[in-house]
């Protein structure tokens, strides 16, 4: 019994145009809108990368769907638990904001990478700070919104007619 009415690689370049939408997005923020991204930003940006690179090699190989599925479903899920810390400092009461730290280009050039992909990971003072929103969500929230949403379109691939 399928109730996926996708094939497996339809859904897979889907997960893959997504990804680079998303990722498009991000650029017109960051160029177009000049909204600098914090440590956690590029962390997640990273995470569309991932998992949309699983999604592109999914849609070409066309073999081994669920254990791309179960690939992307891990990236992007990766991505979701950053994205949710980032959700929890944006909510975080002023007082309680971790501190602002240097710039991400200094801390690559004098700190140890262990440092600085911590820091990556959990974020600065400046991850706190909303610049935009759309319908009431920041940006945070709506890279949450869409990893979940790639993690299930993973999933719906992994058990799709393999086309």
């Amino acid at each position: 019994m399928n109730l996926v009415k996708i094939s497996s690689r339809s859904g897979f370049l889907l997960g893959f145009i997504s990804c680079v939408s998303v990722l498009a997005f991000g650029a017109y923020l960051q160029f177009v809108e000049e909204l600098e991204p914090c440590p956690l930003c590029i962390s997640q940006r990273l995470a569309f990368v991932a998992t949309g690179l699983i999604f592109l090699i999914a849609a070409i190989h066309n073999r081994a769907t669920k254990l791309y599925a179960m690939l992307a479903a891990v990236s992007a899920l990766v991505g979701a638990s950053v994205s949710a810390r980032h959700v929890w400092l944006q909510h975080l009461p002023p007082e309680e904001v971790p501190e602002c730290s240097p710039g991400l280009e200094y801390v690559f050039q004098h700190f140890p990478l262990a440092d600085t992909i911590k820091l990556m990971l959990t974020g600065t003072g400046e991850c706190a700070k909303v610049d935009w929103t759309l319908l009431g969500l920041a940006i945070p929230s709506w890279a949450l919104i869409a990893f979940l949403g790639l993690a299930g379109l993973s999933v719906v691939c992994g058990w799709a007619k393999r086309v």
